[in-house]
């Protein structure tokens, strides 16, 4: 029988993962090498090769893990709101919450598409990425009742990638606050301009 030590211990994989998110969202995907994510995560280059197939893979299972936390933190955040209005704002909170944290440094996806080759694992990370946080924004405002929905989420979504670049490039994590308030007043016009046109008479 393993020992509880041994049991906990962490996997190959997942001390290669931990080892890439480090390097890579504090480096660069194209700056840090595989002799240093293996001499971090203290296995074989082989066991890298074998697990991932190639460093664009390595890449694009980090950005994967980091697409998935997010996700969940975003899920989480939004339970603590009723209205489909609060629930549509609490997706900038939980930006501000991201930007918040010791090591922020930028959009993960972002930074990584930049350098990516066309219809690279790394750039269908990036895509994957991107039309989570469309869809989400989508469904929400679809869900609070607004007519033009598709063109709210377009818009709160790029309100969201300028707060990223904002608290990334000036250090302001303030950023994601900014946006709410832009974001509330978008959403408020888009419902009083859905109301106007439900009133306009049909001839």
């Amino acid at each position: 029988m393993p020992s509880k030590v041994n049991a906990s211990k962490p996997s190959a994989r997942e001390r290669l993962l931990a080892a890439a998110d480090d390097l890579f969202y504090r480096e660069g995907v194209q700056t840090v090498g595989i002799d240093r994510i293996v001499q971090k995560a203290g296995v074989a280059k082989a066991s890298l090769y074998n697990l991932f197939g190639s460093k664009d893979e390595l890449v694009q299972a980090y950005l994967d893990a980091r697409h998935a936390d997010t996700r969940e933190q975003v899920e989480r955040t939004l339970t603590r709101f009723r209205t489909p209005r609060e629930r549509l704002l609490g997706v900038f909170d939980a930006q501000g919450q991201l930007f918040t944290e010791p090591d922020f440094n930028g959009c993960a996806h972002m930074t990584a598409s930049a350098e990516a080759r066309p219809g690279s694992p790394i750039e269908c990370a990036a895509e994957r990425y991107r039309l989570w946080v469309r869809t989400l924004f989508t469904d929400l405002a679809r869900e609070a009742g607004v007519a033009d929905f598709e063109g709210l989420a377009r818009q709160l979504h790029l309100l969201y990638d300028g707060a990223g670049v904002s608290a990334r490039m000036d250090q302001d994590p303030s950023a994601a606050t900014t946006a709410r308030a832009a974001a509330a007043a978008l959403f408020d016009a888009a419902v009083r301009d859905g109301d106007a046109s439900a009133r306009i008479p049909r001839g």
